[in-house]
């Protein structure tokens, strides 16, 4: 098996997270990207995995050229891919090997979380508070909400429903819908001020209304009733936590900075550390039908672990191209990256 890039058809604030250096934008992916993305040089090169991964990975060509744009997320509606990513890029396909660009995007800013609630009707977040919509799967899309000047960064957007959706991200930034993304109200997620400050960086679903989202400084915040209130949880890493993930077997997983991976068995009230095998900070965690789990990461870092009590194996990419997250279509694994969007053939 090896990947291969799909064919073609057709200023913001730094974040003082951590350690993280504005000189080095790669190693702040995602949050990361959408602080930094404007000073992605992306380069699509045929470059084969290190022997450990013993796959080649090649790259999808695109009318918008994947191969050299920087892509901040992708998902699924219906069998559709759309991805997204720096300067407005939304990339669709039908295939998981051919991609064309959207036919309307009215935005230039950088875009950095995309759901669908179905097939037609799904929504885009990203910087300068923008919020997009759609209802014809992605080939046209409108601006719901936008705050240019005003330094807002929208790092992970989810719906519920068809209605009900939030969209966090920087600077405890969180608002939420009740109208399908007509209009948007802010949200206080805690009356703390150091944890009502911190960046939230993915918000993901549990089971039973349950809603987590992956925070700075090793917190994940929780919430039992749908979004009404929540709880924040100090785990044990020190970094921040820019991905996490509800399994099919129950348990949660979180990921992040420093290649830190974190696993609850009790609907996140505690979290105990996992073993990675890597240093490299992690930016998406995906779950296969079989309940395999990928993990993505800086560095060219892929994750795989089999099963639930299976460890990770690591895979690097030669080339050090970073991943930013990853669908399972009928076709095979698509990945999308700093390099344009990878796939296995």
């Amino acid at each position: 098996m090896h990947f291969s890039h799909a064919r073609s058809r057709s200023k913001p604030r730094p974040l003082p997270i951590e350690s993280l250096s504005m000189k080095h934008p790669l190693a702040m992916l995602g949050l990361w990207l959408a602080i930094a993305s404007s000073a992605f040089s992306a380069q699509g090169q045929n470059t084969p995995l290190k022997e450990d991964a013993q796959r080649r990975w090649t790259h999808a060509p695109s009318k918008v050229d994947p191969m050299r744009g920087v892509f901040f997320a992708a998902t699924q509606a219906g069998q559709r891919i759309v991805a997204v990513g720096d300067h407005g890029l939304v990339v669709l396909s039908e295939d998981g090997k051919t991609f064309k660009q959207a036919q309307k995007v009215p935005t230039r800013s950088p875009l950095t979380s995309v759901h669908f609630h179905d097939a037609k009707q799904g929504w885009i977040a990203g910087h300068d508070g923008t919020i997009l919509g759609t209802r014809d799967g992605g080939e046209h899309w409108d601006i719901l909400r936008q705050e240019r000047g005003k330094d807002e960064v929208l790092l992970s957007i989810w719906f519920a429903d068809a209605q009900h959706g939030f969209a966090v991200g920087q600077f405890g930034l969180a608002l939420e819908t009740q109208d399908g993304g007509k209009t948007w109200e802010r949200r206080t997620l805690s009356t703390q001020t150091h944890a009502a400050e911190k960046h939230l960086i993915h918000l993901f679903p549990g089971r039973q209304g349950m809603l987590f989202i992956a925070a700075e400084s090793g917190t994940i915040f929780r919430s039992a009733d749908s979004g009404k209130t929540w709880q924040a949880i100090q785990t044990a890493n020190k970094g921040s936590f820019w991905t996490g993930k509800a399994l099919s077997d129950g348990s949660l997983l979180a990921a992040g900075m420093r290649g830190h991976v974190y696993r609850s068995q009790d609907q996140g009230l505690s979290w105990t550390a996992a073993v990675s095998g890597t240093q490299q900070s992690l930016t998406a965690i995906h779950e296969r039908q079989d309940a395999s789990v990928l993990i993505t990461g800086t560095g060219g870092v892929l994750l795989q672990r089999a099963g639930v009590h299976q460890d990770f194996k690591l895979q690097t990419r030669g080339d050090n191209a970073s991943l930013t997250g990853v669908v399972s279509h009928a076709s095979g694994d698509v990945f999308v990256s700093t390099a344009g969007i990878l796939r296995n053939d």
